[in-house]
């Protein structure tokens, strides 16, 4: 009651809105590998308590991250995403220096995403590289069976000829 009478006075007027800052930075890993790791065991409880704040309007996760480990970040994407759901707050990611790889991954968690003008956002350095024995298989006589589920899981198997179609997707 008290509350609602403050805001009402001439000089007081409504408070900014509460918004809290989780800061997801360095290398994502699985485990502390380097000093400063970035996994969602090391960040959950930072999570869990910055949804938790009564009358949160957001969460913003400040993004600083070259990358590393697939899995955590899905991982931490996924637990800011159903945090979200859960307590209906919205996340706002920001890629402060660098949001590469996985650390793009983490800003897509983000119902708005926010990044630097000078920061380097995308995933990059991905290299895929192989070897071809298709002669060679043909030469011993070897036959190839390979059964898959779909018409792309044996891309680039180093025992066929290379198809354009496969090396177009790749790049």
């Amino acid at each position: 009651m008290l509350k609602k009478l403050w805001y009402r006075l001439p000089f007081t007027g409504e408070p900014a809105p509460l918004v809290a800052r989780v800061a997801l930075e360095g290398v994502i890993a699985p485990e502390a590998r380097t000093r400063r790791a970035l996994n969602l065991a090391g960040i959950e409880k930072a999570l869990v308590k910055a949804f938790a704040v009564p009358d949160i309007k957001a969460v913003v996760l400040t993004i600083n991250s070259p990358g590393g480990s697939p899995t955590q970040s899905r991982m931490i994407h996924d637990r800011a995403r159903a945090l979200s759901e859960k307590e209906k707050v919205p996340v706002i990611t920001y890629i402060e220096d660098v949001g590469a790889s996985g650390g793009y991954m983490l800003a897509l968690a983000g119902d708005e995403i926010f990044a630097d003008p000078y920061a380097v956002v995308g995933a990059i350095g991905v290299i895929s590289a192989g070897f071809g024995f298709p002669e060679a298989i043909d030469k011993l006589g070897v036959e190839r069976r390979v059964y898959t589920a779909g018409k792309n899981k044996s891309q680039l198997d180093p025992f066929k000829a290379e198809d354009q179609g496969d090396v177009t997707r790749v790049q």
